[in-house]
């Protein structure tokens, strides 16, 4: 049997493909989102510099003839602009100062540009921007430049934030994934899914006996705290977008480490709990604004403990889990009976638009 001719091969359809596009990942925290960072951004960002980098973290630390410096920059599209416990500005100043924080740094000043869709309410921006004055100047930073932009009305969704901060890190200080040790206890400094289920409460229309605030809250002064630990702090992450399980599993493949989790000691409000199984969520993986976990030696998990105990904004501080000595990047969860579940990285977020 002969080969048919080389003109019906050729003839033969090709099926129209697409070009890739941008698929909506419902914000970050899930594996869609950290493909497109750090298989598509970074690589691009990175390319045909000398620049050495380390894993993803909340902020970069730079050295700057001598001086070290975090800087971080993020962008905040929450729906609904104003929520129980805070607003999108109150928001955008907390988030940025608590990357900073989560390197150890003391925040200093930060930047803001708005984008403003046509028409959006003089008295509603009027609010959000004295919300961002009071909040800075409680934490004591500055906002010190900024931009404004206004696109066409239908092409924007009210009001987007752009802020980006900058931090003195103390010499000597290394607080990121890479210091994590097998023996080390991991902490929490309060009740986890709050931002989250406060944001969700006001888009279904959910009551609650007693009101569900977000978390909202700057984290700098407890961070100021931790750092008396010295070297004995060694991981910081703050608790955002896909909660307490993105967080931890994060920080497990990037150092390498096994985690195990008490299920019984993290800490979930009532009202939390029975909204996310009203909603089919797992609280696990709401979202937080004013949380954190510190992974500490194992010498020094009391004193972390009481530091956090010591602070009134977030209740129910915690020991919630160690680093075990394996490699296998696996947080865990065990329940009450002794029986674990593995922890994995959603591919999109729960909620969108939560920050």
């Amino acid at each position: 049997m002969t080969d048919r001719p080389e003109s019906i091969r050729l003839n033969c359809p090709v099926p129209h493909q697409d070009p890739p596009v941008i698929q909506m990942a419902h914000g970050g925290g899930g594996r869609m989102m950290r493909k497109l960072v750090e298989g598509f951004l970074l690589p691009e960002f990175q390319r045909g510099t000398n620049v050495e980098s380390g894993p993803p973290h909340d902020s970069a630390v730079l050295e700057i003839e001598g001086v070290r410096i975090a800087f971080t920059t993020d962008s905040f599209v929450v729906n609904p602009l104003f929520f129980p416990g805070g607003d999108i500005g109150k928001l955008a100043v907390c988030g940025t100062v608590n990357d900073l924080a989560m390197s150890g740094a003391v925040p200093l000043y930060l930047s803001c540009a708005l984008i403003l869709e046509e028409g959006f309410p003089l008295e509603s921006l009027q609010r959000i921007i004295e919300s961002m004055q009071q909040t800075a100047n409680a934490i004591g930073v500055r906002i010190v430049t900024g931009d404004t932009k206004v696109v066409d009305h239908g092409n924007g969704d009210g009001l987007f934030i752009n802020t980006a901060g900058v931090g003195l890190v103390k010499s000597g200080l290394d607080i990121s994934p890479a210091s994590v040790r097998a023996g080390d206890r991991i902490l929490i400094n309060g009740d986890v899914g709050r931002h989250g289920i406060a944001i969700m409460s006001v888009r279904e229309g959910l009551g609650f006996e007693g009101a569900l605030e977000s978390d909202c809250a700057p984290l700098s002064g407890l961070v100021a705290e931790l750092t008396a630990l010295g070297a004995d702090l060694h991981c910081l992450r703050d608790l955002t977008r896909g909660g307490l399980a993105a967080a931890l599993i994060e920080i497990a493949e990037q150092a390498e480490v096994g985690i195990r989790l008490d299920e019984s000691s993290i800490p979930i409000s009532s009202q939390v709990g029975s909204a996310c199984e009203l909603l089919g969520l797992d609280p696990l993986y709401a979202a937080n604004e004013g949380r954190l976990v510190a992974i500490v030696s194992e010498s020094v998990a009391d004193q972390a403990l009481a530091i956090m105990q010591q602070q009134t904004e977030a209740p129910g501080p915690a020991l919630i889990g160690r680093v075990t000595g394996d490699d296998s990047c696996d947080v865990e969860l065990l329940n009450a009976f002794g029986t674990g579940r593995l922890l994995d990285l959603p591919s999109g977020q729960q909620m969108p638009r939560i920050c």
